[in-house]
């Protein structure tokens, strides 16, 4: 294949990639995963573009060979998870236990890795991105983590999914009910209440900037669900409910009194970069990706995801804020 038809062919997966990424980070839970495995999967495809018949569309073509790596990738017998996945709610005033390495975790994704430009698309694909979707889906084998996925998600067909999969139709069936009975257990079905409109949801952005950015304690718990959880990972810890969040706010994270935010997108959820006083004047330093969860028009969710090396360049933004 001469260089120029290598470039066709590269052109021509894409205006796939975002829609594959979005595939393999809820197979993986992990942006980075995900990068890497679109990227591989452009490579075998690039690789047996030959080969390629067109008894399936490019798309179908290209969703079987992102599931196969992903497949590969999932061999471990690790699964990532969020904090609250694997302990009770922790006693706000216990001391902060080291934190654990980050392929335990559910990481956030960019929106501008997840969504193309299609807004009708990205609605509907909003709801399972969510964090604690993408946290249950974990929970499944990986052979019917793809199916579920294929199916419910993706909308293939018993047949479609099959042939990606090499399984019967039969064997696909019976995997995806397994699949959803497991969701079930770990209570993951969409919730109609996450559903915001945009002038709600900019007020809800703007008070929680505003709130933080005073560290007015009364305001922030205002904006928040009765139950609210918040988690820090690679940090195993979560605290639930306002008196355990403010009480963590004044003690363990009152280093983020005085904090600068800027809104990112992630998840398809509000979003920000968050970066706390690095003790120079006019100076603050990164401190976390944070992600805002909703509920009923409130914040049920305050994920503060702490590896900013990683983090921060991968939504674009600067190691440091300055006025």
């Amino acid at each position: 294949m001469n260089v120029a038809m290598k470039d066709d062919v590269l052109a021509e997966f894409e205006p796939h990639r975002r829609e594959l990424c979005a595939y393999a980070y809820r197979m993986l839970g992990s942006s980075f995963e995900a990068e890497d495995a679109v990227q591989e999967a452009f490579t075998r495809a690039w690789k047996s573009h030959d080969s390629f018949e067109g008894r399936s569309s490019l798309r179908s073509w290209l969703y079987k060979i992102t599931t196969n790596v992903c497949l590969d990738m999932l061999k471990g017998p690790q699964r990532r998870a969020r904090p609250m996945d694997l302990a009770p709610a922790s006693d706000a005033g216990s001391p902060l236990p080291a934190p654990e390495p980050d392929y335990m975790w559910v990481e956030p994704i960019p929106d501008s890795m997840a969504f193309g430009a299609d807004p009708a698309a990205a609605a509907e694909a909003k709801d399972t991105l969510r964090l604690a979707f993408v946290a249950a889906v974990q929970h499944l084998p990986a052979k019917q983590r793809a199916v579920m996925l294929m199916r419910e998600v993706l909308r293939f067909s018993a047949a479609e999914t099959a042939e990606a999969l090499q399984l019967s139709p039969a064997s696909v069936n019976s995997a995806l009910q397994r699949a959803k009975a497991t969701m079930e257990q770990v209570h993951a079905k969409p919730d109609e209440s996450y559903e915001i409109d945009d002038a709600e949801l900019r007020k809800l952005v703007d008070g929680y900037v505003s709130a933080f950015e005073a560290y007015d304690m009364n305001a922030l718990t205002a904006l928040c669900t009765q139950d609210v959880a918040l988690s820090m990972p690679p940090i195993p810890l979560w605290v639930q409910g306002h008196a355990s969040v403010v009480e963590f706010m004044l003690t363990a994270g009152k280093g983020c009194e005085g904090s600068k935010l800027v809104p990112v997108s992630a998840n398809g959820l509000p979003a920000f970069g968050h970066y706390k006083p690095s003790g120079t004047p006019g100076l603050w330093e990164p401190w976390s990706i944070t992600v805002l969860e909703l509920e009923g028009g409130k914040i049920s969710g305050l994920n503060y995801f702490l590896d900013t090396p990683k983090l921060f360049p991968l939504f674009g933004l600067p190691p440091e804020y300055r006025e």
